[in-house]
């Protein structure tokens, strides 16, 4: 259950991108982020999400904004996902789903009558001081940049 709210301090972080390299929320300081948390590399939505961002990433980069995406994937499938749709930007492997249960992303869901533990799709634009500024729980996947930089007041 998401019970972080814009003004509470952003939960530390530190997983390995598609490349393995460990990244963590510090490298962020004085950035504006925005991290967004999807089920699974390759499904359409999660796809729709990721190309949305992909085709406005200028206007985040041009906004002063850094982009993460995480998902319970590995490394290895990530780097392919992001390769079959050149992606700019890094997405985290949170398997263990640490990142996932401390921005309380990782819950309960209902499909077809059936319920499960997976990923509540959501976003978190952080702050440049490490502050959570926006939340965005109701994702548009197919519009999802233009839902992000219009809360944050970026123009088209």
């Amino acid at each position: 259950m998401i019970n972080l709210k814009p003004g509470d301090p952003a939960p530390a972080f530190s997983a390995p991108n598609e490349k393995g390299e460990t990244i963590t929320l510090d490298q962020f300081k004085g950035q504006k982020l925005v991290l967004y948390f999807y089920p699974k590399d390759d499904t359409p939505g999660c796809t729709a999400e990721a190309c949305s961002i992909r085709d406005n990433y200028n206007r985040f980069l041009n906004n002063g904004f850094a982009v993460l995406g995480v998902s319970p994937d590995k490394e290895t499938k990530h780097q392919k996902f992001i390769d079959k749709y050149d992606l700019p930007f890094s997405l985290l492997a949170d398997p263990d789903h640490q990142i996932l249960e401390a921005y309380g992303v990782w819950g309960l869901k209902k499909f077809m009558g059936r319920e499960y533990m997976g990923v509540i799709r959501t976003t978190f634009i952080i702050d440049e001081n490490g502050k959570i500024a926006e939340v965005i729980s109701k994702v548009k996947t197919k519009e999802h940049a233009d839902q992000i930089l219009d809360l944050m007041g970026v123009a088209s």
